[in-house]
């Protein structure tokens, strides 16, 4: 069977960095981000080591596939150095560009990252008294992925207009589904703001 990814990928998931081996415990750290559920079948824990707001190090856990385990050593790579304001705008098609890209199918797998590392950096935030100091203001719309109006907004930027579109690029409700009303009202809307 013919690899579907870039040898970009194929190396990050063949040979991930910066995978947490050992027990959490293990590996102290300044922030911790966790995102996702088990349940539905993918999820992250990014932890970060930070000193002077510069991430000096980080180790991670994922349950998912070969793009979600590819997007994340990827990602830990580029936050490596990186002040916690830049990194916390790293996003998923970020991600995507840095791997030399995804098949469409697997976009999806590259969001967990991001939230995950946006987590570790809020506790971070909050453990040193700067609570909220770099959040972003959003609505939780799909609460087993924790999809926000943000991501809906960020996807429909990046093109879907249906709701099989918007599940590919965000993994909204592939937990209960109960999200789908919220989720597509929110869509709607904003065909009208950006049309």
């Amino acid at each position: 069977m013919d690899w579907l990814y870039t040898e970009t990928v194929k190396k990050h998931f063949t040979d991930p960095q910066n995978v947490l081996m050992d027990a959490e415990e293990s590996w102290p750290c300044d922030g911790r981000g966790q995102t996702g559920n088990i349940k539905c079948g993918d999820q992250m824990l990014m932890l970060l080591r930070i000193k002077d707001d510069v991430i000096t190090d980080c180790r991670w856990k994922t349950y998912g596939c070969a793009s979600a385990i590819a997007s994340t050593s990827v990602l830990s790579e580029m936050i490596k150095g990186k002040n916690i304001r830049d990194a916390y705008t790293i996003k998923p098609e970020d991600l995507v560009q840095q791997l030399g890209g995804l098949p469409d199918h697997k976009i999806h797998c590259s969001v967990l990252g991001d939230k995950a590392l946006r987590a570790a950096i809020d506790d971070y935030l909050t453990k040193t008294g700067r609570s909220g100091m770099l959040k972003e203001e959003a609505q939780e719309i799909c609460h087993c992925m924790g999809v926000t109006d943000k991501d809906i907004e960020n996807a429909y930027k990046n093109g879907a207009r249906t709701w099989e579109q918007l599940q590919a690029a965000t993994k909204i409700g592939t937990g209960c589904g109960k999200c789908e009303d919220e989720a597509l009202e929110y869509l709607h809307s904003l065909e009208h703001i950006y049309n």
